[in-house]
């Protein structure tokens, strides 16, 4: 069995869990049936993690025991619908998130782009090697489409980034990337799939030389040893923040408080503010999680354990509530 070049660096090791990262755009007919069965799947597996099910396809992140996750990307890779999906295995000392969440939506990446579908048109796919081989050329600019908080703490070298809170705003910055329109632009993300819709909505602005890091950060430093990524990647469980790059490492972010070089991410204390920060750990424990005195007083304020990170309020969660288990039906189809 093989899932990537990758497997052969972490067999190496002896951690027990892995985390995955994927997504797959394919057509799944009543994404709410499937969200049933899938959930169900996932908890017989004894996965926990977030998966987003819609028309389009699928986005995940969950963690697992390594027979439990070899298991789930065998079944998935079984079923046609699923063949082509591509996940990024990151070694773990334990789960990397407390529950399990599938949920179906509108789209698997909240982006506002419905209308495009990236096995239709999208930007050319680069692996780690041909991204490395480009992308100091002086005709192509590295497009980051992430949020500001993400690459506050981590970017690749010299790459463009978007002011932008949510990937949903990406469209209004076409007008910035204008000047660009000559150039080979290459975008990049977390996982890549951010990319698919990005680089497809450039084309359809008139961008010729469009491109995109297939597998996106997290696959780069897993092939490459993420090479001239400045920083660390923020990821969406409750590491916060990953190493990348182990060839050149730095660090680019400051502490919000006092202004030190720090690439320890936080979320706020208070949850009404929840920023996502760079905190030293010495200002961590003196403004007790909290980004400005205002949050550190506020009445709401959670209990700061050292990470920063918060588990949201899921009202007494319960991964059976409101499930009724369909039984003798397979992920996979025959």
């Amino acid at each position: 069995m093989e899932h990537g070049e990758v497997f052969f660096r972490l067999m190496e090791n002896n951690k027990a869990y892995y985390i995955l990262l994927y997504y797959c755009y394919t057509p799944i007919e009543n994404p709410e049936e499937f969200r049933e069965q899938h959930h169900y799947f996932c908890l017989d597996l004894n996965l926990r993690g977030r998966i987003i099910i819609a028309a389009e396809g699928l986005n995940g992140t969950v963690s697992g025991l390594k027979a439990d996750c070899e298991r789930y990307m065998d079944l998935m890779k079984a079923d046609p619908r699923f063949a082509s999906i591509d996940f990024k295995v990151e070694e773990y000392d334990n789960h990397a998130f407390t529950k399990l969440h599938v949920r179906t939506k509108p789209e698997i990446v909240h982006s506002d782009l419905v209308h495009i579908n990236p096995n239709l048109r999208t930007g050319v796919h680069l692996s780690a090697s041909e991204f490395k081989s480009l992308k100091d050329k002086e005709d192509v600019v590295i497009l980051d489409v992430r949020s500001n908080y993400e690459h506050a703490v981590g970017k690749f070298k010299n790459a463009v980034t978007l002011d932008i809170e949510n990937f949903r705003d990406f469209p209004e910055k076409i007008a910035e990337l204008e000047q660009f329109k000559d150039k080979k632009v290459i975008t990049y993300c977390t996982g890549g799939i951010k990319c698919e819709k990005a680089s497809a909505y450039l084309l359809e602005k008139g961008f010729k030389d469009v491109y995109q890091l297939h597998g996106g950060i997290i696959k780069y430093g897993l092939e490459a040893g993420g090479e001239d990524f400045e920083g660390k990647c923020y990821v969406f469980d409750n590491r916060i923040v990953v190493d990348i790059n182990t060839v050149n490492p730095m660090v680019i972010s400051k502490c919000h408080v006092c202004g030190t070089t720090c690439d320890r991410m936080v979320n706020c204390a208070n949850p009404e503010c929840n920023n996502h920060i760079p905190i030293c750990e010495k200002c961590g424990w003196e403004m007790e999680g909290a980004c400005s005195a205002e949050c550190k007083t506020h009445p709401e304020k959670r209990v700061y354990d050292g990470t920063g990170y918060y588990q949201k309020n899921t009202n007494h969660y319960n991964p059976y509530k409101n499930i009724k288990r369909i039984k003798n039906v397979e992920l996979v189809k025959e």
